[in-house]
């Protein structure tokens, strides 16, 4: 599976980080603060597949374009950054050996708890 780093998604995290949008939650918040399928779908259907993907830091290139699929490592629940999502996912990377998935939440984990 040819994950690899969205970089637009790590802009947008960026941002995200800059303007302040952002959880500062504990480790294990994800699985209650990790959107569903239903919101994933309402976000889909109310902003379109291009503002999904850049809630995603990893991109599979071989899955059919357009479909919730192609991208994994959420970070956040369509309005901020979270920070448990963060660390699910840097875990995620690293298990997977998605290196530069990796180092990325690695660098927004870091600026985000400085």
């Amino acid at each position: 599976m040819p994950t690899q780093l969205n970089k637009k998604a790590l802009e947008h995290a960026r941002s995200l980080l800059r303007k302040g949008h952002v959880v500062r939650d504990e480790r294990d918040d994800w699985s209650e603060h990790a959107p569903s399928t239903d919101d994933e779908n309402a976000f889909i259907e109310k902003h379109g597949m291009d503002e999904f993907a850049l809630w995603h830091l990893g991109e599979d290139t071989s899955a059919t374009p357009g479909t919730k699929g192609r991208y994994s490592f959420p970070y956040g629940d369509f309005h901020r950054l979270h920070r448990c999502g963060v660390i699910s996912a840097e875990s995620r990377a690293g298990q997977y050996d998605h290196t530069s998935i990796e180092r990325a939440l690695k660098d927004l984990l870091a600026h985000i708890d400085a």
